[in-house]
């Protein structure tokens, strides 16, 4: 089965998924949209339209939507309303109200939606995932989690905790399998844009996991790291190459006993896995492919994209307020 697919926005991320669904087996991009034209050169000779309404004249059966965040709500309901497969890029909307709005819309019409959260589909974080679930440190104690880099021109009307910070928030609770329970947040704006600039996010999930992201746009360097502290010892997941490397808690005991007794854990063995690196993008398109065969379910839903977003909003919130928030109270 071939599914015929729309995709409007053809940014800097637009691009790419034009990319990835040409590549793909069982994927057909018949029409693509963006109300600015074509600033990439990528339509070539799909048939280029104004608004997401000459998508679904088309006769698209899935659509990606790439537009400023800000416009999520509206391009999604039509898509909805038209019996359309969507795939929203993150945050999923610009208010908590809208993201609601929208599970209800793609739930009440029985489609599959989903929202770019493309690091849950980063091999080192897909391997992550599964040794923790394996037990493999034991019980964990702390994910932590360092996004940083220049200023990206593309984004315009989010600031930092929403566009990169919802990465971490997502992929953590993911990692964790369990949802935040406190939190707090400090955050700056230094590069005089309404928006802030960078994060500070410390907390605890519900099954009592602690959390730290530092987050911002401010360091002249491209930082992804992910690390997950246990009692077996540590993970470093680095998603910009997809490496995932272990460093384990040594079984042995050392002969300087004073040492050892004030250390705690010692030094072991290092491991750096080798990895099947497929690209993020198209495992999560390929996910969301299948989703709507009826293949598989490992999509990341409207509703998990709601969740980050409530998150994301509650760190906004903390740093303006100076409080710590317990989830189940705020926003």
């Amino acid at each position: 089965m071939t599914i015929k697919y729309g995709l409007i926005g053809l940014g800097m991320m637009g691009r790419h998924h034009a990319r990835v669904l040409r590549e793909m087996d069982g994927v057909d991009l018949i029409a693509l949209a963006d109300p600015v034209g074509d600033p990439h050169g990528v339509a070539g000779d799909t048939p280029l339209h104004a608004s997401v309404d000459g998508l679904i004249e088309a006769g698209i059966e899935a659509a990606v939507v790439a537009v400023p965040t800000r416009f999520h709500e509206e391009v999604a309901l039509r898509l909805a309303a038209a019996g359309v497969h969507t795939l929203v890029e993150k945050p999923v909307a610009h208010t908590l109200e809208a993201a609601e709005r929208l599970v209800s819309a793609f739930e009440e019409a029985n489609l599959i939606a989903a929202v770019g959260h493309v690091e849950r589909f980063n091999p080192a974080l897909m391997s992550l995932r599964t040794r923790i679930e394996n037990g493999d440190l034991g019980d964990v104690y702390q994910i932590q989690t360092r996004r940083q880099g220049p200023f990206p021109a593309r984004i315009a009307d989010v600031g930092v905790v929403k566009d990169l910070g919802s990465h971490d928030i997502d992929l953590t609770s993911w990692l964790a399998q369990s949802k935040y329970e406190t939190l707090a947040a400090q955050t700056t704006h230094r590069s005089g844009r309404e928006h802030e600039d960078m994060v500070s996010i410390t907390g605890a999930l519900e099954n009592g996991i602690m959390v730290n992201h530092i987050v911002n746009w401010l360091t002249p360097f491209k930082e992804r790291l992910t690390l997950v502290t246990g009692e077996r010892g540590a993970f470093v997941a680095d998603t910009l190459t997809a490496d995932l490397t272990f460093y384990e808690n040594s079984t042995g005991h050392g002969t300087w006993d004073a040492v050892t007794a004030f250390r705690g854990v010692s030094e072991g063995t290092i491991t750096r896995f080798a990895l099947d690196k497929r690209e993020p993008l198209r495992n999560e398109h390929e996910a969301f492919r299948d989703a709507i065969l009826g293949e598989r379910q490992d999509h990341v839903s409207l509703r998990e994209g709601y969740e980050t977003l409530r998150v994301a909003e509650a760190a906004i919130e903390s740093a303006s307020s100076g409080k710590t928030l317990r989830l189940s109270e705020s926003v």
